[in-house]
């Protein structure tokens, strides 16, 4: 018998229908002999109609407040669930965040989660019954709600997994698994029946929408085994492990890409040692996360820097870098909205070199440019003209996933 945790997203819970469809795999895992903790997302499309309703009050609505008025979506998602497994027969629990004690910091909006206590949910599992909790959400030292931002309830999923110590953590969605690329770009992406820790990791935080960059991180702290199935045609899925060993060997495993990304350049900065850091900070300050990073001298006089941010972020950073534009000693700043990423990951990079020369001349047969680079031992990462995104997938998935590509 194993402990599992399963995650069901916001389509996988999107109506009643959909409900009663999760309760029966629920129960099936439970009639398998295992234990079962349930984390659930919103149903699909209500955290957006809450926040237009705020937006109607107020188009800055504090952050606070929108963050109860959001929670609310998680707590109507998993009484639901909880009713359809009961009547069928199972005992059942749902609990929202404060209940089963997920602590977090008091970043309204994107916290992340300090804590999370295991034991209302080990009695509950003591008393064989199934636990449904709430994602995306938690309280902060304060006892406010807050919210967990992008991919919150497969956050929340890993780190009660942890806490409990489960088996392996599941993350049910509307995608069947982890593919070389969106099949939506490019139709000849092939699922990946593992992934490893480290190409996963890279693959969530360069733009791949199956996982949150977070939920990733929060497996590697616990070592915990994420599988992610479809709650539409649940099979086998991709497993995403720890062990480089029992994977097949790849060059390259997948290509993922960004279009949420948006350009800041800070122009003609004094030559200084901490001239970044003061810009690094104000990000910091203001829980701002930067990607990437470019830096160009001019005769060691002045300095410009070119930052990507998420476009959620985008306006205020570049107000940010306006308003201390004196005090940075800037002569401008300046923004480029259409922009977009596009990465090549895998762990068998680190042991063949040409890897780059591939990349970068794909792209150039299709006289796509590059504004800026990132590498790292198993990823190569450019940023480009949003137009071209497309045309870059489907010509870096030929040369490096396609046979005889």
């Amino acid at each position: 018998m194993a402990l599992i945790v399963q995650k069901y997203g916001g389509t996988s819970v999107g109506s009643i229908e959909r409900i009663e469809a999760v309760a029966d795999l629920v129960v099936k895992t439970r009639q398998q002999g295992h234990q079962v903790v349930v984390v659930l997302s919103a149903m699909s499309g209500e955290t957006n109609r809450l926040i237009n309703l705020a937006k109607q009050i107020d188009t800055r609505p504090s952050n606070r407040e929108l963050d109860v008025l959001i929670s609310t979506g998680e707590q109507v998602s998993v009484s639901l669930l909880a009713m359809a497994i009961i009547k069928r027969g199972h005992s059942a629990v749902s609990l929202l965040a404060d209940q089963v004690n997920i602590q977090t910091d008091n970043m309204f909006g994107k916290a992340r989660i300090e804590d999370v206590a295991a034991t209302r949910l080990k009695h509950e599992l003591e008393h064989n019954r199934i636990a449904i909790i709430a994602g995306f959400q938690g309280r902060d030292v304060e006892g406010n709600i807050t919210t967990l931002g992008r991919g919150g309830t497969d956050t929340s999923a890993v780190e009660i997994a942890g806490a409990i110590k489960a088996d392996e953590c599941q993350i049910y969605t509307d995608v069947d698994g982890v593919y070389t690329t969106d099949p939506r770009v490019e139709p000849t992406a092939q699922r990946l029946s593992h992934v490893t820790f480290a190409e996963m990791l890279e693959l969530a935080s360069l733009g791949a929408k199956v996982l949150h960059i977070r939920s990733v991180e929060a497996a590697g702290r616990h070592k915990m085994p994420l599988r992610v199935l479809s709650s539409f045609k649940p099979d086998e899925g991709t497993l995403i492990s720890f062990e480089e060993s029992d994977m097949p060997t790849k060059v390259v495993s997948g290509i993922a890409f960004n279009r949420d990304e948006c350009l800041i350049k800070v122009h003609g900065v004094p030559y200084c040692v901490n001239s970044l850091t003061k810009i690094l900070k104000l990000f910091a300050e203001n829980g701002i996360e930067i990607d990437m990073i470019s830096q160009v001298n001019h005769n060691f006089e002045k300095k410009d820097y070119a930052f990507t941010v998420h476009t959620n972020d985008y306006l205020q950073a570049r107000d940010l870098l306006i308003k201390h534009k004196v005090n940075l000693q800037a002569e401008d700043i300046s923004a480029d909205t259409t922009i977009a990423k596009v990465s090549a990951v895998g762990v068998g990079m680190k042991s063949h070199s040409g890897v780059a020369h591939q990349f970068f001349d794909a792209l150039a047969k299709e006289s796509i440019h590059v504004i800026l680079v990132s590498t790292s031992e198993i990823k190569v990462s450019v940023l480009i003209d949003e137009k071209y995104l497309e045309l870059a997938v489907r010509a870096l998935h030929k040369e490096f996933l396609t046979e005889n590509g």
